[in-house]
């Protein structure tokens, strides 16, 4: 396998690990991959499987792990009847090649043998390198050891890097040895200390600076917990420094976090796990309000769901009309395919869902059949309970009446810039600002610069810049057709919770 490089995980499917069932998830797009969710729902179980996946290279570089490593056999839990499969790309005598393998476990052994399997350069970088190593240190008398200072240009950038993430000058990179054991050691602004004087964060920030930075090309690293004992800025700065390395030197970075920040980012992408009692579920480049509920967040008396924070501003808008808009909470779900994650979860936790609504934005699964086709991926199984669910979920997504071939950001700009949207209705100076500026911006380079574009321009905040297009596309002749489906559930509301507002039921 001397020829075989190159090496990049595309995606895994588990039947059975541990507490992952039937998960599927991919790890298309950028080079670093953020996975979120709750606890125990299996976001460290998937980095496990993943470090096993491959061999050690021969030259010592990167590290060795097993499936016994990770699940090790115990009076509760033998892992028989374990089973995953890896789709995974490399190139050989220059020719890609793309492959799935499955890994299993029956009786005592895990198959392939590791021998037979592919090798790579890979770490992981478990939460044992947030120990701060005087906790881990068991003499109890004064420590002595030899320091050699270390100056190549790998470690210059390690130092200067450092500097970035956690705001304090380093400018010299030490390596300490005793008479048993190696570890590091560090001088900034004037004062010189080694990992026993360290920072948690410090000494954890240092660790995954030096992978990422001597890692070869196409290495796989693997980081559980990225976030622990870091503030937002440094976890924020660490992630540009790792998306930025990954993509000079073709890394695949894949990490666990519960900072819910990192989903607005756009250069790495966010998978979301979430586990029921019959399935895990993956949700890419989902918003973490749209899994807080699925896992049992607060609720008013109608609850919808939507892609992004245009949806929401437009949803807001027609319950505002509606004087609906105290009783209505509005959550974002990201990708157009985590509606049918969302509402399917939802649906097969509790079956007598109501007041739940979710709300496409009609320029994908358009049609009733691609809607069933995704929900069959979802929910299986065929019995009368399964397609009672199935239809409860049907039944509770809608969507614009948006023309076919058109992004909702571009239907918008070109209404409000057509002639005789507004019919007789007169403008007032702060909404025809917005047309004025409309007429002077370029055409933007993607869909999403019809609106980004022009909130830019106002120079107010996003929510704020949001609300002010949609309520003045209100304002048009093209508002009520676009809207329809969506003030069509809403409107019997305005008799159960305004004019009578004890007879509503909240779900």
């Amino acid at each position: 396998m001397s020829n075989i490089s190159k090496h990049k995980i595309l995606s895994m499917q588990v039947e059975n690990l541990k507490n992952l069932k039937k998960l599927d998830i991919n790890f298309l797009g950028h080079a670093v991959t953020a996975i979120l969710g709750p606890n125990g729902n299996g976001k460290s179980t998937i980095l496990h499987a993943l470090a096993c996946a491959y061999s050690a290279l021969d030259n010592n570089k990167g590290e060795e792990y097993k499936f016994s490593d990770f699940f090790l056999p115990n009076t509760d839990a033998l892992w028989n009847n374990s089973s995953l499969t890896i789709n995974y790309s490399f190139y050989d005598n220059q020719n890609e090649q793309i492959i799935n393998r499955v890994y299993q476990k029956n009786a005592d052994r895990w198959s392939p043998r590791y021998g037979n399997r592919h090798k790579r350069e890979i770490y992981y970088i478990g939460i044992d390198k947030c120990v701060p190593m005087i906790e881990s240190e068991k003499k109890q008398s004064r420590v002595n050891y030899s320091t050699d200072s270390v100056n190549t240009q790998e470690i210059e950038t390690i130092l200067n890097k450092a500097t970035y993430v956690l705001n304090k000058n380093y400018t010299r990179y030490n390596t300490h040895k005793t008479s048993s054991k190696e570890f590091i050691g560090v001088e900034a602004e004037g004062l010189k200390y080694s990992a026993l004087s360290m920072s948690a964060g410090e000494q954890k920030v240092f660790h995954i600076l030096k992978t990422v930075y001597e890692a070869g090309k196409y290495s796989l690293i693997l980081v559980d917990e990225l976030d622990l004992l870091l503030h937002d800025l440094a976890l924020k700065r660490l992630i540009d420094v790792i998306v930025e390395r990954a993509e000079s030197k073709n890394l695949q970075v894949i990490f666990t976090t519960h900072r819910e920040s990192v989903v607005e980012r756009d250069d790495i992408n966010i998978r979301h796990i979430y586990s029921s009692d019959i399935q895990t579920y993956c949700l890419n480049e989902t918003k973490p309000d749209a899994l807080t509920r699925l896992i049992g967040g607060p609720i008013r008396s109608v609850n919808i769901f939507v892609e992004d924070d245009l949806s929401k501003a437009i949803v807001n808008q027609v319950a505002s009309k509606l004087k609906l808009k105290k009783h209505i909470q509005v959550d974002r779900f990201g990708a157009a395919s985590n509606c049918f994650t969302i509402a399917a979860g939802m649906f097969i936790n509790n079956k007598e869902l109501t007041n739940h609504y979710f709300v496409l934005d009609g320029d994908v699964y358009v049609s009733k059949e691609e809607k069933e086709a995704q929900i069959r991926k979802k929910i299986v199984g065929d019995d009368p309970l399964v397609g009672e669910i199935k239809e409860a979920t049907l039944n509770s997504i809608f969507q614009y009446n948006l023309p076919n071939d058109i992004s909702p950001e571009k239907f918008i700009y070109q209404k409000l810039r057509s002639q005789d949207a507004f019919g007789d209705y007169e403008l007032v100076e702060e909404e025809q600002e917005i047309l004025d500026l409309m007429s002077h911006l370029p055409v933007p380079y993607e869909n999403h610069g019809f609106v980004n574009d022009l909130i830019e321009q106002l120079g107010e905040t996003r929510d704020t810049g949001l609300s002010r297009i949609i309520k003045l596309f209100s304002k048009t002749i093209y508002w009520d057709d676009y809207v329809q489906p969506i003030h069509d559930f809403l409107v019997p509301y305005t008799s159960t919770l305004i004019e009578n507002p004890t007879s509503s039921q909240v779900a």
